[in-house]
C-alpha cells in the first residue's frame, strides 16, 4: 500500500467516525429534548403556582398556555428582549394576576432571572428567582430553599408614599440585606421595584384604552 493510499484510507475512516459521532449526538439530543422540555415546563409551572398561591381566588386556566407577548415598551425595563411572555392567571375568564419575567442585571455575579406576580390592583402576589450565579452561602439566599427572604415581597404594593421603602435597609429601605452580601438583594429589590412601577403604568394605560373603546349605552 502506498503512502497516498494509506492517507486516503485514514481520511475515510476519520470521516466515517465523525459522521457516526454526529449521528449519535443528534440521536441523543432528539431522545432527551422532549424530556428536557417537559422538565423545564414543570419547573416553570411550579414557579408560577408558588407565586399565585397567596391569592384569595384560585385560577382555573392553564398558566403556561394563557399568555401575552411582553409589550415592547416594557422590554427595556424588564431587560427581556428574547422570546418570553407575560403569563396570565385567570378565574372565570377574568385576570387575577399577571406573571412577569424580568432580569436583574446588577447581581454580584451577573444576571438574576426573576418571575414577578402582580394583581390588577397592583399588589405583588409573589416573586421568585428562576436562575442566578450568585455566591453559594451568600447571594444564593434569594432562593426559597436557602431562605425565606424572597417571600418579603408578597402582599406589597408600590405607591408614591412608600417608594423610598423599596430598598435594602442599608440604603434606608425596608428590605433586609444578607450578611456579607448586600449587592444581590439590592439588585433584586431594585429590579422588582422598576418592573412593578413600569408594569403598573402600562396596565393603567391599557385599561384606560379599553374603557375608551367600550360602546356607549346612550
Amino acid at each position: 500500500m502506498t503512502l497516498g493510499d494509506s492517507i486516503s484510507k485514514n481520511a475515510i475512516l476519520l470521516g466515517a467516525f465523525a459522521l457516526l459521532t454526529a449521528a449519535v449526538l443528534a440521536g441523543t439530543h432528539l431522545m432527551t429534548k422532549d424530556r428536557i422540555a417537559a422538565a423545564e415546563r414543570k419547573a416553570a409551572e411550579q414557579a408560577l403556582l408558588e407565586i399565585i398561591a397567596s391569592l384569595p381566588e384560585k385560577h382555573d386556566n392553564d398558566l403556561l398556555a394563557d399568555s401575552l407577548d411582553i409589550p415592547a415598551s416594557l422590554q427595556k425595563t424588564l431587560h427581556w428582549q428574547g422570546d418570553e411572555n407575560v403569563y396570565l392567571a385567570k378565574r372565570s375568564g377574568k385576570v387575577i394576576a399577571y406573571l412577569i419575567p424580568a432580569i436583574a442585571p446588577e447581581g454580584y455575579s451577573g444576571d438574576i432571572k426573576l418571575l414577578i406576580g402582580i394583581t390588577p390592583s397592583g399588589m405583588l402576589s409573589g416573586v421568585r428567582v428562576l436562575a442566578h450565579k450568585e455566591t453559594p452561602g451568600l447571594g444564593d439566599k434569594v432562593e426559597t430553599k436557602k431562605s425565606d427572604w424572597i417571600l418579603s415581597f408578597t402582599g406589597r404594593s408600590l405607591t408614591a408614599e412608600n417608594s423610598s421603602a423599596w430598598a435594602v435597609k442599608k440604603d434606608g429601605g425596608d428590605f433586609d440585606q444578607f450578611t456579607g452580601a448586600t449587592i444581590t438583594p439590592r439588585a433584586v429589590v431594585k429590579q422588582v421595584k422598576q418592573s412593578v412601577e413600569a408594569f403598573n403604568s402600562w396596565l393603567l394605560k391599557e385599561q384606560s384604552h379599553l374603557t375608551q373603546q367600550e360602546p356607549s349605552n346612550d
